[in-house]
């Protein structure tokens, strides 16, 4: 049963993974003949979607670790594909609303109820070789752009005046795709569980720890610096690397790959040496990335973007088992929920930060260069981070 819950997450992740798709449709609503907006209104639909994460993880953790796994990631996908099809009907730029309450309200709210669920689900399965599992986990949340950006783009084509009209068959693929994925999701055996309980945190003893606060705070700034790329991923291609529309919505595909290896590689290296030196790692290679990358073309700006790719993946493969780490399973799902409010800030304050900067006269170089600096300055966090006494001993 744990290996058809590992696949049923691993789909989910998938399903859930398309929101970082949204650069192509991002760049298509600025185009004059769609609904002509300007480099932060095209970003806010996405930073709402990115900002109801930890409202909806905070929510789904605590059921799920209470009740049915399964009904939770099922109510969670249904809304997210719900929220895209919502989206789909914004025709024009007096529809905008509706990208911004489907695609970002419910779609992020569904998106975090959803993918809470095999992340807590599967460090309880294999408690042994949590680090690798949840990162194969997440590792498809990153993959799922590189389905989604081909035919998202080939959509797109289709009706350049109407970009949101592409929702509709996404949001339709998402549904069937996320209800068969929720389905295979069930509870491991009740002796499984309490193997892991005996000095384990509440979610209120965590939130009492300095270390939930360093590690969130590591989190939300390796997002924060990660997601400033990938949020306008697509316009940087053609602005900076020199590359035209098609190769650009491309690489949104091909880079989508080093988002989910990085969770699964990142996740290997860090059951093997530990979290904290990965996180550390993470955080000097991604922001020394980002500080190089807007003084580069061509492949080399393609290859330093796919190293903030594999950093920012793999920040979401080794935090879920740092967190079990820290802090034990049997609450892993509200706890780690908890800590989603840092994917929630920085993937508001990232892409918001990165395209005030840029402006409208195309400042890249600012842009990527402040927040790659904070990447570099983020390193103190997880320096002095270290495991908390447990539960029990407080």
């Amino acid at each position: 049963m744990r290996w058809l819950a590992l696949v049923g997450g691993v789909l989910v992740q998938i399903v859930l993974g398309g929101v970082y798709a949204w650069s192509l449709f991002g760049r298509a609503l600025q185009a004059p003949e769609a609904m002509g907006l300007s480099h932060v209104l095209a970003s806010v639909p996405f930073e709402v979607a990115i900002g109801m994460i930890f409202v909806g993880a905070s929510i789904g953790g605590r059921l799920q670790d209470r009740s049915s796994p399964r009904v939770v990631a099922l109510v969670g996908t249904a809304l997210y594909a719900a929220g895209i099809l919502l989206a789909s009907f914004a025709h024009s730029a007096e529809q905008y609303w509706l990208l911004v309450l489907g695609y970002g309200l419910i779609g992020g709210f569904g998106l975090g109820v959803a993918y809470i669920v095999p992340v807590a689900l599967l460090q309880k399965w294999f408690p042994e070789r949590a680090a690798v599992v949840t990162g194969l986990a997440v590792g498809g949340f990153g993959f799922g752009a590189t389905l989604t950006s081909p035919i998202a783009q080939h959509l797109i084509a289709q009706s350049p005046a109407d970009p949101a009209g592409a929702f509709r068959l996404l949001g339709l693929g998402y549904l069937v795709a996320g209800l068969v994925g929720s389905a295979m999701l069930v509870s491991p055996p009740s002796s499984a569980r309490k193997a892991v309980r005996e000095g384990d945190f509440t979610p209120a003893q965590a939130l009492r720890t300095p270390q939930w606060y360093l590690l969130t705070g590591t989190l939300t700034i390796a997002v924060l610096a990660g997601i400033a790329l990938i949020s306008m991923m697509a316009g940087a291609a053609v602005d900076v690397a020199g590359l035209d529309v098609g190769a650009a919505a491309a690489a949104v595909g091909v880079l989508a790959l080093f988002n989910g290896g990085g969770r699964i590689a990142w996740a290997a290296v860090a059951q093997r040496v530990g979290q904290l030196p990965v996180l550390i790692a993470i955080l000097v290679i991604e922001g020394a990335a980002l500080l190089v990358l807007p003084h580069t073309t061509g492949m080399w700006f393609l290859a330093l973007a796919a190293v903030v790719y594999l950093c920012y993946g793999g920040a979401f493969g080794t935090m879920p088992s740092t967190a079990g780490r820290f802090f034990g399973l049997t609450h892993a799902g509200a706890i780690y929920g908890l800590m989603l409010v840092g994917w929630s800030l920085g993937g508001v304050l990232g892409p918001l930060a990165a395209s005030s900067l840029v402006g409208e006269t195309g400042n890249y170089t600012l842009a990527f260069s402040v927040v790659g600096a904070l990447a570099v300055a983020g390193v103190l966090l997880p320096l002095f981070t270290r495991p908390p006494k447990q539960a029990a001993s407080r």
